[in-house]
């Protein structure tokens, strides 16, 4: 089987509710999704997060996405993995999507680890026996040994991102999506997490990278995106 990620003239917008004042809207749009504030009708604005943007991935791409905060960057790989819907244009996914950019994604403080593997699992669209089947792993990534079995909320954070990267990053897809993760956690969990990573990177036939580290883009991509104000161009490894 083959992946393919294409987009065609894709546009994402939404709208921003109940902020009066025009300027400081304006402002938080622009931090917050670096799109353009479209039109304005009864206190409500539209703003196109992603415009007509056009591309086509497939088998052996690797692809980093480039921009300033609030460039779009998070709003595309959404929109890839199918969490926001276009307004307009048409998104074609072929092959099994992962992501790793919100980890921990239903995880219940009050369950005890073991529970919350079985329920962000389940999120993820693993079935019960491929859960079953990643256990031994995700206990032996996250060295957590009796800790599983108490609930999540009297974890420290750093034994919190050891289990949400363990689950996060125990699929198997064609299509891996990541939104800057490789400064998560300790030196120690650092090192362990870039390692998965790698291996997770080479085992799938398409990889997507948001981040502002050039020196992670440039070694595991080949391929760059650059986003600014909801248009999407693509661009050399020498433009970085």
């Amino acid at each position: 089987m083959t992946a393919r990620l294409e987009f065609h003239k894709v546009t994402v917008q939404y709208p921003v509710y109940d902020v009066r004042a025009k300027s400081l809207r304006s402002h938080l749009v622009r931090i917050s999704t670096g799109g353009r504030i479209e039109n304005e009708a009864s206190g409500v604005q539209m703003v196109t997060a992603l415009r007509e943007a056009s591309f086509s991935f497939a088998d052996g791409d690797a692809v980093g996405l480039v921009g300033h905060n609030g460039a779009g960057k998070s709003t595309l790989l959404r929109t890839m993995a199918g969490v926001y819907q276009p307004v307009s244009g048409s998104v074609v996914r072929e092959g099994r999507i992962a992501t790793v950019f919100e980890l921990g994604a239903g995880m219940d403080g009050e369950l005890s680890g073991y529970e919350n593997i079985q329920r962000m699992g389940l999120l993820l669209g693993l079935g019960q026996d491929e859960i079953r089947a990643r256990i031994a792993e995700i206990e032996a990534f996250t060295q957590l040994g009796a800790f599983l079995q108490l609930p999540v909320r009297t974890y420290s954070t750093g034994m919190t991102t050891r289990l949400m990267f363990a689950v996060a990053t125990s699929t198997r897809p064609d299509i891996l999506l990541v939104d800057e993760i490789f400064g998560a956690g300790d030196a120690e969990f650092q090192e362990r997490a870039a390692r998965r990573m790698e291996a997770l990177i080479s085992s799938v036939r398409i990889f997507v990278f948001a981040s502002h580290d050039m020196g992670a883009l440039k070694r595991y991509c080949r391929r760059f995106l650059r986003l600014e104000h909801g248009q999407v161009q693509e661009i050399d490894v020498s433009e970085l």
